[in-house]
């Protein structure tokens, strides 16, 4: 009798039921990612204070770092800041080493899952190569501003491990520690505002 396969699909709180082998942008729900991403801890958990830093509170402020870098950006990419990180609502967020580890299994799930959840929101599946650069850039902002702030690394640490240009050294940059419901609300708000802005720039 042969074996039956391994079940590759998770069922989501939307009712959704998403296939990571074979996933279509008719089983991804902006809800399903928000409240994912706000309970998935950035940096493995290993942050200072009483609320763990999520994906979705990251992925907030990699847009907002996105357009004070590129503020006459057409806000099609500005939602593509904002999803930078969206698989990871279903495949957690892996440290760099673990990545590595993982090899390209990994690259290609987060691949496939990329694309959809661009179709499903009226993007490209594949990203311009100059819009990937700047919010590769901003998210690298970001860590930096992260592993200082929260993550325990020295300045000399973070100087080395995530390297940004002088000019990308932006001021006023927060980092934000509130409960998963809050940041999830947030994300919400921040995907719908980027929606009527692109809807806007349509007409």
């Amino acid at each position: 009798m042969a074996a039956r396969p391994a079940r590759a699909w998770q069922r989501m709180l939307s009712g959704r039921r998403l296939d990571l082998l074979d996933p279509t942008p008719v089983d991804i729900e902006i809800e399903d990612i928000a409240h994912g991403l706000a309970f998935v801890a950035r940096w493995n958990g290993q942050t200072q204070g009483d609320w763990p830093y999520s994906v979705a509170e990251h992925s907030l402020l990699v847009e907002e770092i996105f357009a004070r870098m590129y503020p006459e950006c057409d806000p099609r990419w500005r939602l593509g800041a904002l999803l930078h990180d969206a698989p990871e609502y279903v495949i957690g967020d892996m440290i760099s080493p673990v990545k590595a580890a993982l090899g390209p299994d990994y690259r290609l799930m987060d691949q496939r899952l990329t694309a959809v959840i661009h179709q499903r929101f009226g993007l490209p599946a594949q990203l311009p190569t100059t819009i990937k650069k700047r919010i590769k850039d901003a998210d690298r902002v970001s860590a930096r501003l992260e592993a200082v702030s929260i993550a325990g690394f020295s300045e000399t640490e973070a100087r080395r491990l995530f390297p940004i240009p002088e000019a990308h050294r932006l001021p006023g940059l927060e980092i934000a520690l509130r409960p998963p419901a809050q940041t999830r609300q947030a994300y919400l708000a921040r995907f719908a505002q980027l929606i009527d802005l692109i809807d806007a720039a349509r007409k």
